[in-house]
């Protein structure tokens, strides 16, 4: 979706994620190093970015927009769900 069809809302989020990503990105270690973030500073990235996620659902939602991030190809046939059935592996015969 281009800039234009967003509304001001929708791009400060979207500027909000992308640099909240970016401080995460830049302040990784490497495993088993301590972070430079206290943990209460991580869960609240977490939480920052899981509001974000929201609203920008609720924006699409009420613009009537697709709710999956996935990007959609026009001529993507659509889904359909199949459904799937599980069956009960039969006891072999061996009889012993």
């Amino acid at each position: 979706m281009s800039d234009p069809e967003l509304s001001m809302e929708e791009r400060i989020l979207q500027a909000m994620k992308r640099t909240l990503a970016n401080v995460i990105k830049d302040t990784a270690t490497p495993h088993g190093m301590r972070h430079p973030l206290s943990d209460g500073t991580i869960q609240d990235l977490r939480q920052c970015l899981a509001l974000i996620s929201a609203r920008e659902r609720e924006l699409a939602a009420a613009a009537g927009r697709p709710k999956s991030g996935r990007p959609r190809f026009t001529d993507e046939p659509a889904r359909e769900g199949k459904p799937v059935r599980f069956y009960k592996k039969k006891p072999s015969g061996g009889g012993r």
